[in-house]
């Protein structure tokens, strides 16, 4: 996996969504027991707001694939400090592709025209906030400019797509939410703590790639 450059990885991520998804299964991997019903968790029936949100992978210096991912300032009144992929609320007119692309473009100054979507994962339900979330996967071709900082965004870091597959980069720990302390899966990137909707979501995204790790392993 260390030895796959980028358009393979995406050629062999782009296959990989084309087929059917993990789905919720994967995605309860990291979810709380509380969060582990399909009903509750499913975007089906739900009046809700929709936001877009887009898991997007580019090339480092050396060619390897990596993962962006942001971290809140800790002075938003919402998920201050929280580990999350670009993403917001959608805007009337637009698809929730356009949504994903549009908030990319406005937190980490990607240009939309730049990113190329390969897919969308499982679509999941937040209670708190009472979002449908729907992620997409995307990519480009050039290593971006880490060092951006905007009014959503107070860091931007990259992990390889093998740490979201290592078991070794997942753990639990209690935490207090709504009042109740609750045991909650993470994953521990980069010294960051990777929790809730995000890591749901990057569980299925690591279930995707699992078979491209094992295919690869066996051609190299």
């Amino acid at each position: 996996m260390n030895d796959l450059r980028f358009t393979e990885f995406v050629a062999f991520l782009n296959s990989r969504l084309s087929q059917p998804l993990p789905g919720q299964p994967a995605q309860f991997q990291m979810a709380p027991l509380s969060r582990r019903q399909p009903s509750r968790a499913s975007t089906e029936a739900k009046d809700c707001r929709e936001a877009g949100v887009l898991a997007l992978f580019y090339p480092d210096q050396d060619d390897r694939p990596h993962l962006m991912l942001t971290r809140r300032p800790e002075a938003m009144n919402k998920h201050a400090g929280q580990v999350a992929f670009p993403g917001g609320r959608r805007e009337s007119g637009e698809s929730l592709e356009e949504t994903a692309l549009r908030e990319t473009e406005e937190e980490v100054l990607v240009a939309a025209s730049q990113i190329d979507v390969l897919g969308e994962l499982t679509s999941l339900y937040i209670p708190p906030s009472n979002f449908c979330v729907h992620p997409f996967v995307g990519a480009i071709s050039h290593t971006p400019d880490l060092s951006v900082r905007t009014e959503e965004v107070a860091d931007i870091f990259g992990v390889p797509p093998v740490h979201l597959t290592d078991p070794a980069m997942r753990a639990s720990k209690p935490m207090e939410l709504g009042g109740i302390t609750r045991d909650i899966p993470h994953f521990m990137l980069q010294g960051h703590v990777v929790w809730g909707a995000t890591a749901m979501m990057m569980a299925e995204l690591a279930a995707v790639l699992n078979p491209l790790v094992l295919e690869w392993e066996s051609l190299v």
